[in-house]
Order: C-alpha cells, then sequence, then structure tokens
C-alpha cells in the first residue's frame, strides 16, 4: 500500500491529498529515509510523521485494506511517540495563550509600545560595563 494512503486510512490525515502534501513536503521519513507519496509500506516499517510541530513516531502492524474507523486503529499500527513531543506541544500553546487570548484582535498602541521597548532593549539592565 502507498504511504499516503496508509497514513490516510489510519487516520493521520484527513485527506489523501494532504498526506501527499507532507510527503512532498518531506514531513514523512519511513526507516529514516524521506518517502515520496507513492513508496509502497510494508509491515514492520518504521514511520516518523511531523505533523502539528509533533513528530509522531508509529510502526506498521499491518496494512488495512481501506479505511479504518478509529477503534480500529490500533490494530494496524503501534504509536511509539514519546510523551516529550506532547509536553512540548503543550508548552507552545501555553506560551501562545499566555499574552494574548484568542480573538481579542490586534494590540492597543500601549500594548504595541510596550512590546517595541522589550524588543528595542531586551537586555538593557544586564549588560552594565
Amino acid at each position: 500500500m502507498r504511504i499516503d494512503k496508509y497514513l490516510w486510512s489510519t487516520r493521520y490525515f484527513k485527506t489523501r491529498n494532504i498526506g501527499t502534501t507532507a510527503c512532498k513536503k518531506g514531513q514523512v521519513k519511513i526507516n529514516g529515509q524521506v518517502a515520496k507519496p507513492s513508496r509502497e509500506v510494508y509491515a514492520m516499517d518504521k514511520i516518523v510523521v511531523r505533523k502539528n510541530q509533533i513528530d509522531y513516531q508509529l510502526t506498521v502492524l499491518d496494512i488495512p485494506k481501506s479505511r479504518v474507523s478509529a477503534k480500529l486503529v490500533d490494530s494496524y499500527r503501534k504509536d511509539t511517540t514519546p510523551k516529550e513531543a506532547f509536553k512540548h506541544d503543550e508548552l507552545l500553546q501555553y506560551a501562545k495563550n499566555h499574552y494574548r487570548k484568542k480573538g481579542e484582535g490586534r494590540p492597543t498602541k500601549k500594548d504595541r509600545r510596550e512590546i517595541s521597548e522589550y524588543v528595542e532593549n531586551p537586555f538593557e539592565d544586564s549588560e552594565e560595563e
């Protein structure tokens, strides 16, 4: 089975087209090598998929005949993604939401001044000679 079809059938991507695009961008590796969308997948292959700044690592257990339900996905692959990858994503989300909440719009004039003050002189106090 093609790698783009496998990733679609195991529900890593919503459409095959998105899976094909990810392969073309070099975000999919099979056994450590960048994979083209037409690359065949076999049992016991190790796949790394970069999606949403997380490197998902999985091992192919079996090849499905077509797209499978979410309950049956685990019988076709073994997810070996380390927990640290998800913690890193959690920290990124926390950092994004720390200053401005989503939907608050553009920064105010006061916010822009504070940002420009920080950007222009980030280490002003610590660089005394």
